[in-house]
């Protein structure tokens, strides 16, 4: 009877820790668009049954979403905005500056994307110091308010690649500035083959993984499709994951995905769970 005591408070051991080290899994708000109808409240209360963490919001009624979180016991991860880099843009806009008030205190991080007219080219080093000025600007006002900065790599936007994302933190330095790794834009640029030697030069950064189902190549229809869809082996990107011993918040992309919210989101979480029970 002692061993066999013993050997059910192992079990209840184990599968603690095994629940410890399950990254927070949140839906980006880009999976909530098929009723504009549908309130703060009535989202969260969606994603609070469908047993996500919490979401990836955007800057439209963010008092009235950190309320609803607030209400179901779920977190506000981040909320996506964007700025411009150039030479007479060094220092961090007016929405932004809101934003950051409103965010004041929260375990919410902007969740930065980049874009630029004056350095047309995606990638282009030379804007580097005008993005690197406005960032330091953004991310000290961030921390006075409590707050962090996750770089969001944009497909088309001037910081395109998680490389670039790495390369601008590194240069801002300042501690409160990470960067985010999306599965979908790095498909897009063609990058599959370096997901592993990007994680590994993201990892001192890395604050936000993204990811979904995907194929290998196309369009946003088949880079982007609920998990447990697409040819690309999200189990794999989990275990190198682990492997780097990332333990943050993994976020899911379902931009452009059709169809009922519910069953969709609802899809992702099956597979998610199922992705964490090894099958």
């Amino acid at each position: 009877m002692r061993g066999q005591i013993i050997s059910l408070s192992l079990a209840v051991a184990l599968g603690a820790l095994a629940a410890e080290a399950e990254p927070a899994f949140f839906a980006m708000d880009t999976g909530l668009r098929d009723d504009p109808s549908r309130t703060p409240a009535q989202q969260a209360r969606l994603l609070k049954e469908l047993g996500y963490a919490g979401v990836g919001w955007s800057p439209a009624m963010v008092p009235e979403m950190l309320e609803a979180c607030d209400v179901e016991g779920l977190v506000m991860y981040n909320v996506y905005v964007g700025a411009e880099v150039s030479p007479t843009n060094r220092a961090a806009p007016a929405h932004i500056i809101k934003l950051i008030g409103q965010l004041k205190g929260r375990d919410t991080a902007l969740w930065l994307y980049l874009r630029s007219a004056a350095y047309k080219t995606t990638s282009d080093e030379a804007g580097d110091a005008d993005a690197v000025a406005l960032l330091r600007d953004i991310a000290d006002r961030a921390q006075a308010a409590g707050l962090k900065v996750s770089l969001y790599p944009h497909t088309f936007f001037w910081m395109e690649r998680v490389q670039d994302a790495v390369r601008l933190a590194k240069k801002a330095e300042r501690p409160n500035v990470g960067v985010t790794f999306n599965l979908c834009h790095c498909l897009r640029v063609g990058d599959e083959a370096r997901i592993g030697e990007l994680l590994e030069q993201a990892k001192p950064y890395l604050t936000f993984v993204t990811l979904n189902g995907a194929d290998h190549e196309g369009d946003w229809d088949r880079l982007i499709q609920p998990l447990g869809q697409g040819a690309f082996d999200v189990a794999s990107l989990l275990n190198k994951l682990r492997a780097l011993g990332y333990t943050g918040p993994v976020g899911l992309q379902h931009y452009g995905v059709r169809g009922d919210a519910r069953a969709k989101l609802g899809q992702s979480m099956q597979a998610w769970r199922a992705l964490q029970n090894g099958q």
